[in-house]
Protein backbone atom coordinates (compact mmCIF):
# COMPACT_ATOMS: atom_id res chain seq x y z
CA UNK A 1 0.00 0.00 0.00
CA UNK A 2 1.54 3.88 -0.54
CA UNK A 3 2.28 5.89 2.25
CA UNK A 4 -0.41 9.25 2.72
CA UNK A 5 1.17 12.40 1.06
CA UNK A 6 3.97 14.22 2.49
CA UNK A 7 2.98 17.40 2.62
CA UNK A 8 3.29 19.34 5.85
CA UNK A 9 1.30 22.42 6.73
CA UNK A 10 2.91 24.34 9.24
CA UNK A 11 -0.16 24.70 11.55
CA UNK A 12 -2.46 21.78 10.15
CA UNK A 13 0.58 19.55 10.02
CA UNK A 14 0.29 16.69 7.27
CA UNK A 15 -2.36 17.20 4.18
CA UNK A 16 -4.33 14.51 2.96
CA UNK A 17 -4.94 14.08 -0.85
CA UNK A 18 -8.66 15.60 -1.20
CA UNK A 19 -7.22 18.72 0.38
CA UNK A 20 -4.19 18.83 -1.77
CA UNK A 21 -5.79 19.05 -4.76
CA UNK A 22 -7.76 21.65 -4.10
CA UNK A 23 -4.87 24.10 -1.62
CA UNK A 24 -1.63 22.85 -2.68
CA UNK A 25 -1.38 25.60 -5.12
CA UNK A 26 -3.13 28.39 -3.09
CA UNK A 27 0.60 30.11 -3.00
CA UNK A 28 1.38 30.32 -6.68
CA UNK A 29 -0.48 33.44 -7.18
CA UNK A 30 -2.23 35.77 -5.22
CA UNK A 31 -4.41 37.62 -7.16
CA UNK A 32 -7.66 37.67 -4.60
CA UNK A 33 -9.96 35.39 -6.46
CA UNK A 34 -11.15 31.98 -5.12
CA UNK A 35 -11.20 30.27 -9.00
CA UNK A 36 -7.87 30.46 -10.53
CA UNK A 37 -7.38 32.87 -13.32
CA UNK A 38 -6.89 32.06 -17.04
CA UNK A 39 -3.88 33.79 -18.27
CA UNK A 40 -4.50 34.04 -21.65
CA UNK A 41 -1.15 35.65 -22.74
CA UNK A 42 1.54 34.55 -24.82
CA UNK A 43 4.15 36.86 -23.63
CA UNK A 44 4.20 38.93 -20.26
CA UNK A 45 6.17 42.52 -19.62
CA UNK A 46 9.17 43.28 -17.97
CA UNK A 47 9.27 46.63 -15.86
CA UNK A 48 13.19 47.51 -16.65
CA UNK A 49 15.72 45.72 -18.52
CA UNK A 50 16.67 44.16 -15.16
CA UNK A 51 13.73 42.73 -14.56
CA UNK A 52 14.02 41.08 -18.07
CA UNK A 53 17.13 39.92 -17.78
CA UNK A 54 15.90 37.79 -15.14
CA UNK A 55 12.96 36.71 -16.31
CA UNK A 56 14.76 35.73 -19.88
CA UNK A 57 17.52 33.92 -17.92
CA UNK A 58 15.50 32.01 -15.31
CA UNK A 59 14.33 28.32 -15.74
CA UNK A 60 10.93 27.57 -15.89
CA UNK A 61 10.01 31.69 -15.22
CA UNK A 62 5.70 31.35 -14.81
CA UNK A 63 5.91 34.82 -16.45
CA UNK A 64 8.28 35.60 -19.13
CA UNK A 65 6.48 33.69 -22.31
CA UNK A 66 3.99 30.90 -22.67
CA UNK A 67 6.38 28.33 -24.29
CA UNK A 68 8.97 28.38 -20.90
CA UNK A 69 5.79 28.90 -17.97
CA UNK A 70 2.69 30.41 -17.56
CA UNK A 71 0.79 31.02 -13.61
CA UNK A 72 -1.60 28.00 -14.75
CA UNK A 73 1.33 26.22 -15.47
CA UNK A 74 2.58 26.33 -11.82
CA UNK A 75 -0.71 26.27 -9.92
CA UNK A 76 -1.00 22.38 -12.13
CA UNK A 77 2.78 21.64 -11.39
CA UNK A 78 2.75 22.53 -7.69
CA UNK A 79 -0.56 19.82 -7.47
CA UNK A 80 1.40 17.05 -9.41
CA UNK A 81 4.29 17.64 -7.49
CA UNK A 82 2.82 17.23 -3.97
CA UNK A 83 0.57 14.65 -5.69
CA UNK A 84 3.33 12.14 -6.89
CA UNK A 85 5.88 13.01 -4.07
CA UNK A 86 8.50 14.79 -6.33
CA UNK A 87 10.39 17.94 -6.44
CA UNK A 88 8.81 19.54 -8.89
CA UNK A 89 6.97 18.93 -12.29
CA UNK A 90 6.58 19.84 -15.97
CA UNK A 91 3.46 20.21 -18.24
CA UNK A 92 3.06 19.99 -22.04
CA UNK A 93 0.87 19.59 -24.81
CA UNK A 94 -0.23 15.61 -24.21
CA UNK A 95 1.18 12.66 -22.79
CA UNK A 96 3.49 11.22 -25.63
CA UNK A 97 4.30 15.09 -25.45
CA UNK A 98 5.46 14.56 -21.84
CA UNK A 99 6.78 10.88 -23.29
CA UNK A 100 8.90 11.86 -25.85
CA UNK A 101 10.73 15.08 -23.97
CA UNK A 102 11.35 12.84 -21.55
CA UNK A 103 13.07 10.22 -23.56
CA UNK A 104 15.05 12.83 -25.97
CA UNK A 105 15.94 14.47 -22.64
CA UNK A 106 18.09 11.92 -20.92
CA UNK A 107 19.14 9.55 -23.40
CA UNK A 108 22.41 10.43 -26.47
CA UNK A 109 23.28 8.43 -29.25
CA UNK A 110 25.37 5.38 -28.17
CA UNK A 111 23.07 4.77 -25.05
CA UNK A 112 20.95 1.56 -24.09
CA UNK A 113 17.50 1.68 -23.01
CA UNK A 114 15.28 -0.90 -21.61
CA UNK A 115 11.65 -1.14 -21.92
CA UNK A 116 8.61 -3.38 -22.08
CA UNK A 117 7.18 -5.53 -24.91
CA UNK A 118 3.64 -4.29 -23.50
CA UNK A 119 3.49 -0.21 -23.63
CA UNK A 120 1.02 1.99 -25.08
CA UNK A 121 1.27 1.72 -28.35
CA UNK A 122 2.87 5.48 -29.34
CA UNK A 123 5.51 5.08 -26.47
CA UNK A 124 6.28 1.28 -28.31
CA UNK A 125 6.41 3.31 -31.65
CA UNK A 126 9.11 5.56 -29.91
CA UNK A 127 11.08 2.44 -29.04
CA UNK A 128 10.78 0.61 -31.90
CA UNK A 129 11.28 3.13 -34.70
CA UNK A 130 12.53 6.80 -32.96
CA UNK A 131 15.02 6.05 -30.79
CA UNK A 132 16.89 3.80 -32.94
CA UNK A 133 16.96 6.31 -35.87
CA UNK A 134 19.30 8.12 -33.46
CA UNK A 135 21.72 6.01 -32.06
CA UNK A 136 19.87 4.82 -29.42
CA UNK A 137 20.08 0.80 -28.99
CA UNK A 138 16.56 -0.54 -27.11
CA UNK A 139 15.92 -3.65 -25.29
CA UNK A 140 12.20 -4.98 -24.88
CA UNK A 141 11.41 -7.44 -21.78
CA UNK A 142 8.56 -9.11 -20.59
CA UNK A 143 7.74 -6.46 -17.38
CA UNK A 144 5.97 -9.33 -15.51
CA UNK A 145 9.99 -10.56 -15.06
CA UNK A 146 12.34 -8.81 -13.34
CA UNK A 147 15.17 -11.06 -14.16
CA UNK A 148 14.33 -10.31 -17.86
CA UNK A 149 15.58 -6.76 -16.93
CA UNK A 150 18.64 -7.47 -14.64
CA UNK A 151 19.66 -10.19 -17.72
CA UNK A 152 18.93 -6.57 -20.20
CA UNK A 153 21.47 -4.51 -18.86
CA UNK A 154 25.20 -3.10 -20.29
CA UNK A 155 27.53 -1.26 -19.49
CA UNK A 156 25.85 1.94 -21.53
CA UNK A 157 21.92 1.02 -20.18
CA UNK A 158 21.07 4.71 -19.75
CA UNK A 159 17.37 4.77 -19.10
CA UNK A 160 14.74 2.23 -18.07
CA UNK A 161 10.83 2.92 -19.29
CA UNK A 162 8.30 0.99 -17.14
CA UNK A 163 4.58 1.58 -17.80
CA UNK A 164 2.64 -0.09 -14.46
CA UNK A 165 -0.90 -1.09 -15.46
CA UNK A 166 0.58 -1.36 -19.15
CA UNK A 167 -1.84 -0.51 -21.79
CA UNK A 168 -3.47 -2.44 -23.22
CA UNK A 169 -2.98 -5.88 -20.80
CA UNK A 170 -2.81 -4.66 -17.47
CA UNK A 171 0.35 -6.39 -16.68
CA UNK A 172 1.78 -4.87 -13.62
CA UNK A 173 5.59 -4.10 -13.42
CA UNK A 174 7.38 -4.64 -9.85
CA UNK A 175 8.36 -1.20 -9.81
CA UNK A 176 10.82 -1.41 -6.70
CA UNK A 177 12.28 -4.30 -7.66
CA UNK A 178 13.35 -2.67 -10.97
CA UNK A 179 14.62 0.62 -9.20
CA UNK A 180 16.61 -2.08 -7.11
CA UNK A 181 18.58 -2.91 -9.98
CA UNK A 182 18.44 0.61 -11.38
CA UNK A 183 19.80 2.65 -8.46
CA UNK A 184 23.29 1.21 -7.80
CA UNK A 185 24.08 1.23 -11.53
CA UNK A 186 22.97 5.40 -11.87
CA UNK A 187 20.15 4.36 -14.40
CA UNK A 188 17.45 6.50 -14.85
CA UNK A 189 14.19 5.27 -14.43
CA UNK A 190 10.90 6.73 -16.38
CA UNK A 191 7.06 5.47 -14.83
CA UNK A 192 4.25 5.95 -16.71
CA UNK A 193 1.61 6.16 -14.40
CA UNK A 194 -1.34 6.87 -17.05
CA UNK A 195 -3.56 4.15 -15.88
CA UNK A 196 -2.97 4.17 -12.01
CA UNK A 197 -3.14 7.86 -11.40
CA UNK A 198 -1.27 9.18 -8.33
CA UNK A 199 -4.17 8.28 -5.82
CA UNK A 200 -4.10 4.80 -6.58
CA UNK A 201 0.05 4.59 -7.07
CA UNK A 202 3.06 6.48 -6.48
CA UNK A 203 6.09 5.68 -8.67
CA UNK A 204 8.34 7.75 -7.25
CA UNK A 205 8.04 6.08 -3.74
CA UNK A 206 9.22 2.89 -5.02
CA UNK A 207 12.50 4.12 -6.78
CA UNK A 208 11.31 6.03 -10.22
CA UNK A 209 13.22 9.14 -10.98
CA UNK A 210 11.09 10.72 -13.30
CA UNK A 211 7.14 9.95 -13.08
CA UNK A 212 4.69 10.57 -16.57
CA UNK A 213 1.29 11.03 -17.62
CA UNK A 214 -0.91 11.78 -19.78
CA UNK A 215 -3.17 14.04 -18.24
CA UNK A 216 -5.84 13.74 -20.97
CA UNK A 217 -7.14 10.96 -18.96
CA UNK A 218 -7.65 10.83 -15.07
CA UNK A 219 -6.26 13.92 -14.40
CA UNK A 220 -8.58 15.90 -16.02
CA UNK A 221 -10.89 13.59 -16.19
CA UNK A 222 -13.70 14.82 -18.19
CA UNK A 223 -12.40 14.13 -22.10
CA UNK A 224 -12.52 17.49 -22.86
CA UNK A 225 -8.40 19.08 -22.84
CA UNK A 226 -5.49 17.23 -24.19
CA UNK A 227 -1.88 17.60 -21.48
CA UNK A 228 0.76 15.63 -20.18
CA UNK A 229 2.96 16.05 -16.71
CA UNK A 230 6.49 15.19 -16.19
CA UNK A 231 7.08 14.88 -12.36
CA UNK A 232 10.73 14.73 -11.02
CA UNK A 233 13.52 16.17 -9.35
CA UNK A 234 14.28 19.61 -10.15
CA UNK A 235 18.02 18.91 -11.39
CA UNK A 236 16.44 16.64 -14.08
CA UNK A 237 13.29 18.93 -14.15
CA UNK A 238 16.03 21.71 -15.58
CA UNK A 239 17.87 19.19 -18.09
CA UNK A 240 13.84 17.92 -19.41
CA UNK A 241 12.64 21.93 -19.88
CA UNK A 242 15.86 22.53 -21.96
CA UNK A 243 14.57 20.10 -24.75
CA UNK A 244 10.91 21.13 -24.05
CA UNK A 245 11.25 24.62 -24.95
CA UNK A 246 13.09 23.30 -28.53
CA UNK A 247 10.33 20.54 -29.42
CA UNK A 248 7.60 23.19 -28.30
CA UNK A 249 5.10 20.77 -27.00
CA UNK A 250 2.97 23.48 -24.98
CA UNK A 251 0.26 23.21 -22.61
CA UNK A 252 -2.17 26.38 -23.26
CA UNK A 253 -3.56 27.77 -20.80
CA UNK A 254 -7.36 27.20 -21.08
CA UNK A 255 -6.00 23.46 -20.75
CA UNK A 256 -4.13 23.64 -17.95
CA UNK A 257 -7.39 25.17 -15.79
CA UNK A 258 -9.04 22.72 -17.36
CA UNK A 259 -6.35 20.16 -15.83
CA UNK A 260 -6.48 22.48 -12.17
CA UNK A 261 -10.11 22.10 -12.54
CA UNK A 262 -10.28 18.35 -12.91
CA UNK A 263 -7.17 17.62 -10.67
CA UNK A 264 -9.95 19.31 -7.71
CA UNK A 265 -12.21 15.80 -7.90
CA UNK A 266 -9.38 13.49 -8.92
CA UNK A 267 -9.48 11.86 -5.59
CA UNK A 268 -13.42 11.59 -5.23
CA UNK A 269 -13.30 10.32 -9.13
CA UNK A 270 -10.43 7.86 -8.64
CA UNK A 271 -12.67 6.27 -5.62
CA UNK A 272 -15.87 6.18 -7.52
CA UNK A 273 -14.21 4.69 -10.64
CA UNK A 274 -12.29 1.91 -8.49
CA UNK A 275 -15.45 0.94 -6.74
CA UNK A 276 -17.01 0.38 -10.12
CA UNK A 277 -14.37 -1.11 -12.03
CA UNK A 278 -13.77 -4.32 -9.58
CA UNK A 279 -17.57 -4.65 -9.24
CA UNK A 280 -17.94 -4.31 -13.20
CA UNK A 281 -14.87 -7.19 -12.84
CA UNK A 282 -15.93 -9.84 -11.15
CA UNK A 283 -19.45 -9.44 -13.48
CA UNK A 284 -17.57 -9.93 -16.18
CA UNK A 285 -16.28 -13.13 -14.90
CA UNK A 286 -19.50 -14.27 -14.16
CA UNK A 287 -20.46 -14.20 -18.49
CA UNK A 288 -19.94 -17.24 -20.05
CA UNK A 289 -19.49 -15.25 -23.36
CA UNK A 290 -16.35 -13.80 -21.48
CA UNK A 291 -13.03 -15.99 -22.48
CA UNK A 292 -10.96 -14.17 -19.79
CA UNK A 293 -11.21 -11.20 -17.52
CA UNK A 294 -7.65 -9.28 -17.12
CA UNK A 295 -7.97 -6.65 -13.75
CA UNK A 296 -5.27 -6.82 -11.15
CA UNK A 297 -8.26 -6.61 -8.51
CA UNK A 298 -9.20 -9.76 -9.33
CA UNK A 299 -7.86 -12.35 -6.80
CA UNK A 300 -7.30 -14.56 -9.86
CA UNK A 301 -4.74 -12.07 -11.93
CA UNK A 302 -1.37 -13.51 -11.84
CA UNK A 303 -0.14 -10.39 -10.35
CA UNK A 304 -2.64 -9.72 -7.95
CA UNK A 305 -0.44 -9.76 -4.74
CA UNK A 306 1.91 -7.53 -6.37
CA UNK A 307 -0.54 -4.93 -7.53
CA UNK A 308 -1.95 -4.68 -3.79
CA UNK A 309 1.42 -4.49 -2.68
CA UNK A 310 2.16 -1.64 -4.79
CA UNK A 311 -1.39 0.41 -5.28
CA UNK A 312 -3.28 1.57 -2.99
CA UNK A 313 -6.48 1.09 -5.53
CA UNK A 314 -6.71 -0.86 -8.97
CA UNK A 315 -7.79 1.66 -11.38
CA UNK A 316 -10.64 2.03 -13.94
CA UNK A 317 -9.10 -0.55 -16.63
CA UNK A 318 -10.87 -3.76 -17.45
CA UNK A 319 -9.52 -5.49 -20.70
CA UNK A 320 -11.07 -8.93 -21.47
CA UNK A 321 -11.75 -11.38 -24.38
CA UNK A 322 -14.85 -12.10 -26.13
CA UNK A 323 -15.63 -15.84 -27.18
CA UNK A 324 -16.29 -15.89 -30.87
CA UNK A 325 -13.21 -14.12 -32.12
CA UNK A 326 -12.58 -10.83 -33.99
CA UNK A 327 -16.50 -10.80 -35.61
CA UNK A 328 -17.59 -11.70 -31.96
CA UNK A 329 -16.30 -8.69 -30.02
CA UNK A 330 -16.91 -5.79 -32.59
CA UNK A 331 -20.84 -6.59 -32.19
CA UNK A 332 -20.29 -6.82 -28.61
CA UNK A 333 -18.23 -2.95 -28.75
CA UNK A 334 -20.66 -1.86 -31.29
CA UNK A 335 -23.91 -2.79 -28.95
CA UNK A 336 -22.85 -0.84 -25.98
CA UNK A 337 -25.25 2.12 -25.47
CA UNK A 338 -23.89 3.80 -22.35
CA UNK A 339 -20.05 2.73 -22.79
CA UNK A 340 -19.18 4.96 -25.97
CA UNK A 341 -17.14 3.43 -28.70
CA UNK A 342 -14.00 5.98 -28.03
CA UNK A 343 -10.26 5.97 -28.00
CA UNK A 344 -8.79 7.41 -24.65
CA UNK A 345 -9.85 6.75 -20.77
CA UNK A 346 -9.96 7.66 -17.50
CA UNK A 347 -13.48 9.98 -17.78
CA UNK A 348 -16.68 10.39 -16.37
CA UNK A 349 -17.83 8.69 -19.13
CA UNK A 350 -17.37 4.55 -19.38
CA UNK A 351 -15.50 4.08 -22.73
CA UNK A 352 -14.55 1.09 -24.85
CA UNK A 353 -12.69 0.13 -27.60
CA UNK A 354 -11.90 -3.04 -30.07
CA UNK A 355 -7.98 -2.87 -28.91
CA UNK A 356 -7.35 -4.89 -31.89
CA UNK A 357 -9.19 -2.97 -34.32
CA UNK A 358 -7.76 0.57 -32.40
CA UNK A 359 -3.66 -0.92 -32.47
CA UNK A 360 -4.26 -2.22 -36.01
CA UNK A 361 -3.91 1.40 -37.29
CA UNK A 362 -0.95 1.95 -35.57
CA UNK A 363 0.97 -1.34 -35.51
CA UNK A 364 1.75 -3.99 -38.07
CA UNK A 365 0.92 -8.14 -37.02
CA UNK A 366 3.99 -8.49 -35.19
CA UNK A 367 4.49 -5.51 -33.14
CA UNK A 368 0.45 -6.89 -32.10
CA UNK A 369 1.62 -9.99 -31.06
CA UNK A 370 4.83 -8.99 -29.07
CA UNK A 371 1.98 -6.37 -27.36
CA UNK A 372 -0.24 -9.33 -26.52
CA UNK A 373 -3.12 -8.16 -28.41
CA UNK A 374 -5.41 -10.67 -29.51
CA UNK A 375 -8.20 -10.34 -32.05
CA UNK A 376 -10.67 -10.59 -29.42
CA UNK A 377 -9.59 -8.18 -26.86
CA UNK A 378 -11.76 -5.88 -25.50
CA UNK A 379 -10.20 -2.25 -22.97
CA UNK A 380 -12.90 -1.08 -21.28
CA UNK A 381 -12.70 2.47 -19.32
CA UNK A 382 -14.76 2.21 -16.19
CA UNK A 383 -16.15 6.15 -15.54
CA UNK A 384 -18.59 6.85 -12.83
CA UNK A 385 -22.09 6.14 -13.54
CA UNK A 386 -24.41 3.89 -12.05
CA UNK A 387 -22.94 0.25 -11.61
CA UNK A 388 -26.21 -1.10 -12.06
CA UNK A 389 -26.50 0.68 -15.50
CA UNK A 390 -22.88 -0.95 -16.68
CA UNK A 391 -23.89 -4.16 -15.75
CA UNK A 392 -27.07 -4.11 -17.81
CA UNK A 393 -25.76 -2.25 -20.44
CA UNK A 394 -22.57 -5.18 -20.59
CA UNK A 395 -25.19 -8.21 -20.64
CA UNK A 396 -27.43 -6.54 -23.08
CA UNK A 397 -24.38 -6.60 -25.61
CA UNK A 398 -23.21 -9.87 -24.88
CA UNK A 399 -26.57 -11.29 -25.64
CA UNK A 400 -25.92 -9.43 -29.37
CA UNK A 401 -22.97 -11.37 -30.26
Amino acid sequence: MNKRNDHQDPILGKLQNETLVIHADDEVTKDGTVAPAIYYSATFRAQDSIEFADMAGTPRHPQYYTRYGNPVHERVKKVMAELEGTETALVTGSGMGAIATTLLSLVSAGDHVIAQTRHYMSTAKIMDEMLPRFGVEVTLVEQADVSAFAAAIRPNTKLIMVESPANPTLVVTDLAAVAELARPRGIIIVADNTFASPINQRPHELGADVVVHSATKYLGGHHDLTAGVICTSEELAERIWHTHISIGSVLSPMDAWLLLRGLRTLPMRIERINANALALAKFLEEQPQIERVYYPGLPGHPQHELAKRQMSGFGGMIAFAIKGGYEATARFVSALKLSLNAVSLGGVDSLVVHTAAMWGGVMNEEQMRTAGIPPNFVRYSVGIEHIDDLKADVLQALQMI
